[in-house]
């Protein structure tokens, strides 16, 4: 095998799915071997290795009864390695259940990486991630992000953790309401206004609803109350949505590097690490740049005063979302919140490709994604 190859690390099922004439992969003693095109070349003939392509060869090859194999063969299989097997972490389980006291065990950082050659959590993850995914497969990368692993600390992604890396990275639960708070109630108050009065832009005044406090009426509030309501509605959809189709657009994702790394710095690295305290909520730079598509859509599909009261409702539901969502990670919780935080921790820990909902079910009962406990 030549140095300019590079190593990949691929899954059984890679492996498996190689079974043909046309594409022969076979796994001997851990390494990956494309043997297509010595197939014809076999000195044991086309079938054999046929009928134990994408499979483990190495009880065949030493069966003596079946094959004889030389020293020279093992060598010769050598110029074909594309890469090794990778060892799979075993903590998602579709037998896993969810109780009430959960708290994982935490993770040997050292045997981890030593079995899986994934990431080491002793180290820095973002640069790990880039030059990793340089030499793993899609499948593989997909496989390890999704089984996860538990620290007493929150992980570093970075070398030196700069305050504005922090900030795009981390966030404490309690900057979500602090943000977006105040922001959905000038909406609000905005949208209860202009149906009765010319109101400029929050852009051109963003603090001109303090200034007009006494002069709401109740009929003003009735005005608005309904698109609020429908506001909370449409979060619970967009919710739903961005999980499943944005988050987890496993299947369609590329199998580049930029790629990978956006899908671990975007949710990935929930999955990987999802007790990390400082990783549970939204920072509200990237629930920023999220959610302007969707509220330019609102001012465009629907008056002024109505998108107002909409974005206001969908807002305030965005902050009990992430408030519940870190909740149902981390604290002891009332009746419908415990069953809620068995559903979201069995998509971690049973079924990631299930169970949607964070603060409902009702979008999985409609979209048949119910996770079954």
């Amino acid at each position: 095998m030549t140095t300019s190859k590079r190593i990949r690390i691929f899954t059984t099922e890679d492996v498996a799915s190689h079974k043909s004439a046309g594409s022969c992969w076979v796994v001997l003693r851990g390494k990956v071997h494309d043997v297509t095109l010595f197939i014809p070349d076999h000195p044991g003939g086309e079938d054999f290795i046929l009928q134990n392509a994408g499979t483990n060869v190495e009880n065949v090859m030493k069966d003596r009864d079946l094959h004889d194999h030389s020293d020279a063969a093992y060598d010769m299989l050598e110029e074909y390695v594309i890469g090794r097997l990778g060892t799979e972490a075993t903590t998602v389980s579709g037998d896993w259940e969810a109780t009430d006291d959960f708290k994982p065990e935490d993770t040997d950082s050292a045997e981890d990486f030593a079995k899986t050659q994934f990431l080491d959590l002793r180290q820095p993850l973002l640069w790990q991630v880039w030059k990793a995914n340089f030499r793993l497969v899609k499948s593989y990368y997909l496989k390890q992000v999704h089984q996860p692993r538990h620290l007493k600390h929150s992980a570093r992604l970075f070398g030196t953790e700069f305050p504005l890396r922090r900030m795009f990275t981390r966030t404490v639960w309690y900057v979500v309401p602090i943000v977006w708070l105040p922001i959905a109630i000038n909406l609000f108050v905005r949208s209860m206004l202009q149906f009765a009065m010319p109101t400029p832009s929050f852009w051109d005044n963003p603090v001109y609803p303090l200034s007009k406090l006494s002069s709401l009426t109740l009929d003003m509030f009735i005005n608005t109350l309904p698109f609020f309501f429908l506001g909370n509605l449409i979060w619970t959809l967009l919710e739903y949505g961005m999980h499943r189709f944005l988050f987890h657009i496993d299947e369609l994702l590329p199998d580049k590097p930029v790629f990978l790394t956006l899908h671990f710095l975007l949710h990935g690295i929930h999955h990987y690490m999802p007790m990390d305290r400082l990783r549970l909520v939204m920072p509200p730079v990237l629930f920023a740049l999220l959610q302007a598509p969707f509220t330019r859509l609102a001012y465009i599909l629907f008056p002024t005063p109505v998108a107002n009261g909409i974005i206001s409702g969908s807002f305030t539901f965005y902050v009990i979302y992430d408030c519940m969502h870190y909740a149902l990670h981390h604290t002891m919780l009332p009746a419908y919140m415990r069953e809620m935080k068995k559903y979201h921790l069995a998509h971690h820990y049973k079924n990631f490709e299930l169970g949607f909902g964070v603060t409902s079910k009702i979008w999985d009962y409609v979209f048949n994604t119910v996770l079954t406990l």
